[in-house]
């Protein structure tokens, strides 16, 4: 199947065949996978998104509502679905999708949606909706393989089936002894290969990567990525099997949390919907701008001291915003990078160190080359090659401070236990600027009058 981008035909598509008969409508969305559906359903009106559901075969229905983006809200959806349908869908999604989308409903809510599904079924869902949801517990899938540490290679087959009947797929199969406690996992080649008269206790592997439920997804990330995992076993403290985080649900964790960071870094609230209006872009975006201001005046206060310089050399202003926006251009490049290392690795302080020794480097060489390129157009527009020094100075210097703060400040934040990329940003400008700022105007009052 080739990938799938919307476009307008498509949507024209739709929108034709919902102004026509069911029949027709139900012949258009054949064509499509429920995942296409569930992008086309970003364009659509809540009454269509409805009658599309209604149309579509269970199956391809559950399918469609555990792939809608949360922004589109799944969860709303499916509250105005009839009880049938609705408890259909439900019944028919993996628990852990389902109690994704649940969660997002109001307590009452949830109750009158898990009060129309079966004991088993509610009992599960209630189970993951007692984690927090970005936990491996909350991630989790309670559907897995189990098989006994003592059964024979045939019996182990027979049972695999047995279980599987009721499950989509699977990667893994995993092995507990007598009391249910985990022993380690058991990969199918091993299974068929081997001979059969083999029990599944010389089979097993047991030096296996595991997390507790309370583990943070991204920490659930980056062991599956590091070990190249299809999927890790969720234990409790006494190593008992609670069920098993999957690789498809980890690419959603990591989708998310770079998204979340991209906003955080550029000082929008990960509250902030990608298709919101607005209003909701306004209350989301305002209070950082309110704090930025405020950094701004710190800067501000800066050139007001520095204002007799300014006076007697006006040209100065034009190389204050050059060096001020070298800075911030800088410090956002550290900034980027050591986020992102902080994200995918957990820095020890000699790591820490060499992040923030090897910013300095780069900030020093990068500034002085920049500054080396603006000390010749001093030369040539002013002549004057005291004002040229300060300029070179002035751009080495930012551009140090740039690197250094750059890394430096998420380091710090991490380590107090603040999101660096949350906070980093805002501070980070303000240093650049000051210290921008003041290099060029400090340097200007001393050298050159």
């Amino acid at each position: 199947m080739q990938s799938f981008e919307l476009d307008k035909t498509d949507f024209s598509k739709i929108k034709l065949a919902l102004s026509g008969d069911n029949n027709q409508l139900q012949a258009v969305l054949a064509e499509y996978h429920a995942s296409e559906i569930a992008i086309l359903f970003e364009r659509l009106g809540d009454e269509d998104r409805r009658r599309i559901i209604n149309l579509l075969p269970v199956e391809i229905a559950s399918e469609v509502i555990s792939e809608m983006h949360e922004e589109t809200h799944p969860e709303e959806l499916l509250l105005k679905l009839h009880p049938d349908k609705r408890t259909e869908i439900v019944e028919e999604l993996d628990y852990d999708d389902a109690a994704d989308i649940i969660a997002q409903l109001e307590h009452n809510e949830q109750q009158e949606l898990l009060d129309d599904l079966s004991e088993d079924d509610a009992s599960n869902i209630r189970n993951l909706l007692s984690y927090q949801e970005d936990t491996a517990g909350g991630l989790m899938n309670t559907e897995f393989i189990r098989i006994n540490l003592n059964l024979t290679k045939k019996d182990a087959i027979d049972e695999i089936i047995r279980q599987s009947e009721d499950m989509e797929e699977f990667y893994t199969i995993y092995v507990v002894d007598d009391v249910n406690t985990f022993q380690g996992i058991v990969s199918l080649k091993d299974l068929i290969k081997a001979r059969g008269n083999l029990n599944i206790s010389e089979l097993v592997k047991t030096d296996i990567v595991w997390v507790s439920p309370d583990t943070d997804q991204e920490e659930v990330a980056r062991l599956i990525s590091q070990y190249n995992l299809t999927s890790i076993p969720v234990l409790t403290s006494d190593m008992k099997l609670l069920g098993r985080v999957t690789f498809d649900d980890v690419i959603d964790v990591l989708e998310d949390e770079n998204t979340e960071d991209i906003l955080k870094i550029s000082g929008v609230s990960e509250d902030e919907e990608l298709s919101g209006n607005w209003l909701d872009a306004v209350k989301s975006r305002l209070p950082w701008l309110i704090i930025n201001l405020g950094t701004a005046f710190l800067a501000s206060a800066v050139v007001r001291f520095y204002e007799p310089t300014l006076a007697k050399i006006a040209v100065l202003t034009a190389y204050m915003t050059i060096i001020a926006g070298m800075g911030g251009n800088a410090a956002t490049q550290a900034l980027a990078v050591t986020v992102r290392r902080i994200s995918l690795y957990d820095l020890t302080d000699r790591q820490a160190y060499r992040t923030v020794l090897k910013e300095f480097t780069v900030g020093l060489i990068n500034g002085g080359v920049t500054g080396l390129i603006v000390f010749g157009f001093s030369l040539y527009f002013d002549s004057n090659h005291l004002m040229g020094l300060v300029i070179f100075l002035a751009m080495t210097g930012n551009l140090i401070v740039a690197g250094v703060a750059g890394a430096a400040i998420p380091l710090l934040l991490k380590r107090v236990g603040i999101d660096p990329a949350i906070a980093s940003s805002i501070i980070i400008t303000t240093f650049t600027d000051i210290f921008g700022f003041f290099l060029l105007l400090g340097l200007a009052s001393h050298l050159l009058l």
